[in-house]
C-alpha cells in the first residue's frame, strides 16, 4: 500500500489529487518460491507415487497425481487473486475508487468530497473489519482484501485527506 500527502500538496489546484494510494493484497510467495515448491511437489509426488504404483498400490499413485493438481490449482487461483487491487485518490473536486478485478476489468467510484462519508467498522479484538465510503445514495467498500495493520495506516491516511480536503473549501 502506498499512500502520498504532504504539506505542499495542501495548495494544489483543483483536479490534483491531495491523496492517492494503491491497495494490493499482500502475497507471501512469489514466483520463484511458487516455482521452487512446485518442483518439490512434483518431486515426491512422482517418486512416492512411482513406488505405490510399482509395488501395485496404483490407487495411492494416482491419488498423489490429483493432490498435486489440487495444490498447482490452488496456488493458481491465489496468484491469480493477488492481481486485485484498488486505486484510491482524493482531490478537492472527486473521490475516486478504482477497483481492478483479477481479470483486468476496472469500476470505478466516484463521490463529491463534500459529500463522502467514510466509515470504518471495527471489532474489539481485530481492529479495522470493514471499510467504505458512502454519499450520495451509493456506497463502495475499499480494501476489504488489506491485513489489519495496513487497513489501519491506510484509514488513519485516507480519514486525514478527506478531513483535509473537507476543512479547505
Amino acid at each position: 500500500m502506498r499512500t502520498d500527502l504532504t504539506r505542499e500538496d495542501l495548495s494544489l489546484p483543483e483536479g490534483r489529487p491531495l491523496f492517492a494510494a494503491e491497495l494490493t493484497p499482500y502475497r507471501s510467495l512469489g514466483r520463484q518460491g511458487f516455482r521452487i515448491l512446485l518442483l518439490v511437489a512434483g518431486a515426491v509426488t512422482i517418486g512416492y507415487g512411482g513406488f505405490f504404483i510399482a509395488t501395485g498400490a496404483y490407487p495411492v499413485g494416482i491419488f498423489f497425481g490429483l493432490d498435486f493438481l489440487l495444490l498447482y490449482g490452488a496456488l493458481k487461483l491465489s496468484f491469480r487473486s493477488g492481481r486485485v487491487r484498488e486505486e484510491v485518490t482524493v482531490s478537492r473536486d472527486t473521490l475516486s475508487v478504482r477497483k481492478f478485478s483479477a481479470a483486468g476489468r476496472m469500476v470505478e467510484h466516484r463521490f463529491n468530497p463534500f459529500r463522502a462519508r467514510f466509515d470504518v467498522r471495527r471489532h474489539a479484538e481485530f481492529g479495522i473489519t470493514a471499510m467504505e465510503v458512502s454519499g450520495e445514495g451509493r456506497r463502495t467498500e475499499i480494501g476489504g482484501f488489506l491485513n489489519p495493520d495496513d487497513r489501519e495506516s491506510f484509514a488513519k491516511a485516507f480519514y486525514s485527506a478527506l478531513a483535509t480536503v473537507k476543512r479547505r473549501i
